[in-house]
This record gives C-alpha cells, sequence and structure tokens, in this order.
C-alpha cells in the first residue's frame, strides 16, 4: 500500500502558476485548491513517501 505526505500552503494568485509548477516538480501532486473565506487560495497537495 502507497504511504502518502501531505502539504498545505497558500496559493497566491499572481503567481499560481509558478507555485503550482513548483509543487509539482518536488513531486507534489495537487489534490484540491480552496478559498480560505477571504479571497486568498489554499493548496492541498500530496506525494508518495519515499
Amino acid at each position: 500500500m502507497t504511504k502518502w505526505e501531505y502539504q498545505v500552503a497558500p496559493i497566491l494568485n499572481h503567481v499560481a502558476g509558478q507555485i503550482l509548477n513548483n509543487f509539482g516538480q518536488d513531486g507534489w501532486e495537487l489534490v484540491t485548491i480552496t478559498d480560505n473565506g477571504s479571497g486568498n487560495l489554499v493548496g492541498y497537495f500530496k506525494r508518495p513517501v519515499q
């Protein structure tokens, strides 16, 4: 069975693409993005534990 580690990070609107690409290059998979209620985005990521 795959074991996962998780990370929660703010996603700044003006550099969202760059932030998501950086996480992807580090092996993180985006699970979901939510609005924290004040207009700021929060990304939830996972990747397999190595």
